[in-house]
């Protein structure tokens, strides 16, 4: 080898190794990189399902924060109030016929709604336990009978959510030109100058060419299995069996029913088809349309049918001046929502309408969420029942589980011995803290209940099944907090003369007060989200009265949360929310008590 081969090796060498390490930092900063990149992506996540989440909650509760009452003149009749004429307040809210009145106020203030049917969807404006707060005010004084007195009434919850917008924003047009009427009672006739239904007309339309399209979808759905049907029956003999155990005559019975409804299915669709031409003169408005009303002078007329200069209505609130023309004095409503898409119908509607015309109906904050307990009717459901029961059952549940946990804490952590009895219990302490929330359930029915034969549905059941589920996070939590003071603290008052028990709780347990009470009231915070425990015990059940005492029937948030999202009704959604979000306000509280307690008190060694 040549001298200069050898003096330019270690060089090269040198410069290989530099590289070589220049590579290495620069993958160890891409991946570290990489590694932050994928945290805050997981972060952002979080955050955007959290908000997400809340911003669902709060824009579906805001429904159940305000209400609207109705305030109708009542004539106290003393025959329905008071048949005895005893003036009893007992007979007069037992006895009296309330309801009666309340739809004698809303008859007279529709005198054109005669037909039985008709009466009975008017009635359906208001609450059906609307006469409540009537007889409990006749009755406290019962010098009203006889006189006529405001009537302040809750409006039912599907009229409310229509007021409230739940079924979409009602498009409000001005009415163009001339509307002539062929009268003001029953089933009329219209016509428009100028085109004035040229554009409702192509809305609905586009609404009948769109569903068409769907149900043309569903069809050709429909189609295609039945075609794969008739070939899986094409390939069996008569008695044979399918490879899915069902009988030949089976899927004949399966292929007739299918064939009927793509036969009815396709009339659908024709008629929808034939409807949302252009050709079409004259449109048809059924329960799948957008309704449509002409309000004028006091009055509602619903159109039945129409095309762009003339329509067929019926009168749903009759006009207050008998005019034959209307002359840029009208307007023209477009329900979004179809009628078949809500709870409330066309007539319903244009009653809740005029009465909000005319002054009767006011928007008010739903106070008596906040007062009232559980009702069957949510527009007189509250939640200060599963307030007062989820307060008495924490009280139970603090009052036994921070001293019987703090002082099992104590004793574990500072007198006992280290054998296999205490690391037995430390192993089972640790093990009841990963138990399932319905297993204390299950032992509170089994013990409490069956063998202590305790009240059920009570507070004072329900905070001792959530003191067995928090006793292990408050031990834990407690030993944690006395294994954070430094020894020194002990050894500093034992050098002074202090006896074990004065170092313990005159110096140790003081300084460890945060970490305890943080533990305390999170341990708390946990069992009052709890549901699965509390419905084992019988706290599920229907309670109209706010409980007053440990040992009532009650509920509790998370439970009543539970109760409500069952209901069908629409209605309930937003209380659920509610509930939901008043929980959630509950939570973090606690949680930032705990926080603040500890940076409060917290010591820096």
């Amino acid at each position: 080898m040549s001298e200069t081969a050898i003096a330019s090796a270690p060089a090269s060498g040198r410069a290989s190794t530099a590289a070589r390490a220049a590579a290495n930092l620069a993958r160890r900063k891409n991946a570290e990189w990489r590694f932050r990149a994928y945290g805050i992506v997981a972060i952002a996540i979080a955050m955007f399902a959290l908000v997400a989440l809340l911003a669902s909650v709060v824009s579906e509760s805001r429904l159940a924060f305000t209400t609207h009452r109705l305030a109708l003149p009542v004539r106290l009749d003393a025959a329905q109030v008071d048949p005895a004429g005893a003036r009893d307040p007992q007979q007069i809210r037992t006895r009296g016929n309330f309801s009666g009145l309340v739809q004698n106020a809303l008859y007279a203030a529709f005198p054109n709604v005669v037909e039985r049917v008709e009466r009975r969807a008017l009635s359906g404006l208001v609450t059906a336990l609307a006469a409540t707060d009537l007889a409990k005010r006749v009755a406290a004084n019962p010098g009203l009978i006889g006189t006529e007195i405001p009537a302040d009434i809750a409006l039912s919850d599907d009229a409310s959510l229509y007021l409230k917008g739940a079924y979409g924003a009602d498009d409000l047009q001005r009415g163009r030109g001339e509307v002539a009427l062929s009268g003001i009672e029953g089933e009329i006739t219209l016509a428009f100058s100028a085109n004035a239904l040229s554009e409702p007309v192509g809305a609905v339309k586009r609404r009948l060419g769109a569903r068409a399209a769907r149900l043309q979808d569903e069809f050709d759905g429909l189609s295609r299995r039945l075609a794969a049907l008739n070939a899986r029956i094409a390939a069996l003999e008569p008695g044979a069996v399918d490879l899915d155990g069902r009988a030949r005559a089976e899927l004949e019975r399966e292929q007739t029913a299918l064939s009927a409804d793509l036969a009815q299915r396709r009339l659908i669709i024709d008629d929808l088809r034939a409807r949302s031409s252009a050709i079409a003169n004259n449109i048809p408005l059924d329960a799948d349309t957008p309704a449509i009303f002409v309000e004028a002078q006091g009055g509602i007329i619903e159109l039945t049918s129409i095309s762009a200069d003339q329509a067929i209505g019926r009168v749903l609130v009759t006009p207050q001046a008998a005019s034959p023309a209307l002359a840029g004095e009208w307007r023209l409503r477009l329900l979004s929502t179809p009628e078949s898409a809500r709870k409330v119908s066309n007539a319903q509607v244009a009653w809740t309408l005029a009465l909000k015309e005319r002054g009767h109906i006011r928007e008010t904050f739903n106070l008596g969420f906040f007062t009232r307990a559980d009702s069957r009717e949510p527009e007189l459901a509250g939640i200060a029942g599963a307030l007062m029961g989820s307060l008495l059952t924490m009280i139970v549940t603090a009052l036994l589980s921070i001293p019987i946990g703090v002082a099992a804490a104590i004793y574990l952590e500072e007198y006992s011995k280290k054998n296999w009895l205490t690391d037995l219990i430390e192993v089972n302490i640790n093990n009841l803290a990963a138990v399932p929330s319905i297993v204390f359930g299950l032992l509170g029915l089994a013990v409490f209940l069956n063998f202590m034969d305790l009240p059920r549905s009570a507070p004072l059941v329900g905070g001792l099944v959530l003191t067995l589920m928090t006793l292990p996070t408050v031990i834990i939590a407690t030993r944690a907090a006395l294994k954070a003071v430094p020894p020194s603290i002990r050894q500093a008052a034992l050098g002074v003369g202090a006896s074990k028990t004065q170092a313990i709780f005159h110096h140790v347990l003081p300084l460890a007060v945060p970490g305890i009470m943080t533990g305390a009231i999170i341990g708390l915070a946990q069992a009052m989200g709890e549901t699965a425990p509390l419905l084992m015990i019988g706290m599920v059940a229907f309670v109209a009265d706010v409980p007053s005492s440990f040992t009532d029937p009650a509920t509790v948030m998370p439970v009543q949360v539970f109760i409500w999202s069952n209901n069908p009704e629409r209605a309930w959604a937003p209380l659920t929310a509610a509930a939901i979000l008043l929980l959630l306000g509950f939570m973090i509280l606690m949680n930032a008590v705990a926080v603040y307690l500890r940076r409060r008190f917290e010591r820096r060694w």
